[in-house]
């Protein structure tokens, strides 16, 4: 027997359409019924892209964005009244609105579904036809398809990533390289695939001018396409939501699942999603979102960067208390990230809920054994303590790693493939200890500076040219890097922070920098990156110099350079193109 919510007054909520199309095809209306809006198309044609932008899957989208477009809306607005809150003095806490929730011991979360009981280790990665195949042949027990952080969402990438699930859940992709060919093996990991956050919008498709939700696009045509081909493997379609703030937006895509299950004609509860836990927010609403989603939830992620990029984006405008050091010196063994990370393992296993760990990125380096071999040593160390901390599983970023954390979790975990059972009543995390940013030691140096700017900069030069997962200094970087790199850049000049070696941080200091690491990269960086630097050192003075911290630097990035590029091939660039944002 589940608890009842106390709903908020200021909770939006939004009658799902009752003429919505049925479950067989979208055209399968009654008679009278108006016929199903289509999406308009906007930019260049991508090859096989009829296969996915069928007329069925885009009113199947355009049905979904009928029905859920007005909340998004009105919940991206509430995000932006609680921010002004919050930099105007109000502390975030746990909700009282929702103390019934946390209180009521007796609700769980569905049992896992097939495919999602034994989660040690998920590689992630973008759906590229290369990166598809290593990932399905890593050994890994998931693969989480990323067409987020890890995905420049130019319209190529995003259509040819659907394409590349549509073909890998079929067992049908293949890919020649340098007379090499790279085929999908047998045994393949169950595949979450992350759509693009509430925020975004796709501007390539359509209706009556206005932009969809790029969650909703990305979603839907996904599920429309794979749902039925995935139960018939024996998985089913599961996703990775990124980018969660609240209970209520958990709430939006527990509503969005059920209305896609009806119209298709799938059985409820049968998709499952696993929230990541990469906002301060939601930091604060891990419960109440397990909650929302408990028929379709298969648990709870603790995103690092996203994370602390989320904490200092929160407390932009509060002054010097906040500001952290050097982002090396921030670990997952920081109090204030113990304390995050030490929550969701007792808030999931309490649920009946997978938690699963953060994101392990080195790349292993075949030209440096010495370097090779300490990164592995401290990615060893970390998984161990994840598994001693009681997490389920963790990610890698690369199939060299999945080894390394297999055997972490197995020293663990033995036969047993996961460790819910193991509650975690010791646990009493306050409010206090997730706001602890005095326990964060360490100084802001030079060199962190340095890297903030090389790192941002090396990124979106990769990132402009299409692609989101770049390796750099052996690491497999995505937008978060950029994010907390431009986010303590900016929280640095707007503190006046003095550096250990001497010298305050201002944007004169950061443009000379600046200045040196795109002479240096003008000098040394590979001949695809350099027509890209200017690009690349204009998103990240937008993100980082400016007099307010802007939200995401993939909204400005996209409407700017990979938007503008893609729908000029087809003459079809408008005005409201460059918005920064949208205002359904």
């Amino acid at each position: 027997m589940t608890s009842t919510i106390d709903h908020t007054p200021t909770e939006p909520s939004a009658p799902v359409d009752s003429a919505a199309p049925g479950p067989s095809s979208i055209d399968d209306r009654p008679a009278g019924a108006p016929p199903a809006r289509i999406p308009a198309i906007r930019g260049p044609q991508i090859p096989r892209g009829e296969e996915i932008l069928t007329p069925d899957a885009l009113a199947f989208v355009a049905a979904l964005d009928g029905a859920f477009a007005g909340r998004r809306a009105e919940l991206l607005a509430q995000r932006r009244a609680r921010a002004k809150r919050i930099s105007a003095g109000e502390t975030p806490g746990f909700l009282g609105v929702s103390r019934s929730v946390r209180a009521d011991p007796s609700w769980q979360v569905a049992p896992p579904a097939p495919g999602l009981i034994r989660r040690r280790v998920e590689i992630t990665g973008p759906p590229t036809v290369k990166m598809t195949i290593n990932a399905l042949n890593s050994g890994a027990d998931v693969w989480m398809a990323d067409l987020e952080d890890s995905t420049a969402p130019t319209w190529e990438n995003i259509i040819s990533g659907q394409l590349n699930l549509f073909d890998a859940i079929r067992g049908q992709l293949s890919f020649t390289e340098g007379g090499k060919d790279y085929r999908v093996g047998e045994r393949t990991p169950t595949v979450l695939m992350r759509p693009r956050g509430w925020h975004l919008c796709e501007k390539h498709l359509t209706i009556d001018g206005r932009p969809l939700p790029a969650s909703l696009v990305d979603f839907g045509l996904y599920f429309w396409h794979n749902a039925r081909e995935l139960i018939a493997r024996g998985a089913g379609p599961y996703f990775y939501l990124p980018k969660l703030e609240s209970q209520w937006e958990a709430r939006l895509w527990n509503d969005v699942f059920v209305l896609a299950q009806d119209l298709l004609g799938i059985p409820q509860a049968t998709i499952r999603a696993t929230v990541l836990i990469e906002t301060l927010p939601a930091a604060f609403e891990m419960e109440e979102i397990l909650y929302e989603l408990r028929d379709h939830s298969a648990g709870l992620n603790a995103g690092r960067w996203d994370y602390i990029f989320s904490y200092i984006r929160t407390f932009a405008h509060r002054g010097p208390e906040f500001v952290l050091p050097d982002r090396s010196e921030i670990t997952m063994t920081t109090p204030f990230m113990r304390a995050y990370t030490e929550l969701l393992v007792a808030t999931c296993h309490r649920r009946g809920a997978h938690a699963i760990g953060g994101m392990a990125a080195f790349v292993p380096n075949r030209q440096d054994e010495g370097a090779t071999k300490v990164a592995l040593a401290k990615v060893r160390a970390d998984k161990q303590r994840e598994a001693a901390d009681g997490f389920d599983g963790s990610w890698v970023a690369h199939p060299g790693l999945v080894p390394v954390a297999a055997a972490a979790f197995e020293a663990v975990l033995g036969e047993r493939p996961h460790q819910i059972a193991r509650q975690r009543p010791e646990v009493k995390v306050q409010a206090a200890d997730l706001l602890d940013v005095g326990s964060a030691r360490g100084a802001v140096t030079q060199h962190g500076l340095r890297t903030n700017i090389s790192v941002a900069l090396r990124y979106l030069a990769a990132w402009v040219g299409g692609s989101g997962a770049v390796a750099l200094d052996n690491l497999m970087e995505d937008a978060a890097t950029v994010e907390i790199s431009r986010a303590q850049v900016w929280q640095w000049i707007h503190n006046g922070v003095r550096l250990a070696e001497g010298p305050t941080v201002t944007v004169g200091l950061v443009r000379r920098l600046l200045d040196e690491e795109l002479a240096r990269l003008g000098r040394t960086a590979p001949d695809p990156m350099r027509p890209r630097l200017a690009a690349a050192a204009d998103i990240f003075a937008y993100a980082a110099l400016g007099e307010t911290m802007p939200g995401f630097f993939t909204q400005y990035g996209y409407v700017k350079y990979l938007l503008e590029s893609g729908l000029r091939m087809t003459g079809e660039l408008r005005p409201e193109d460059l918005r920064m944002s949208e205002r359904v």
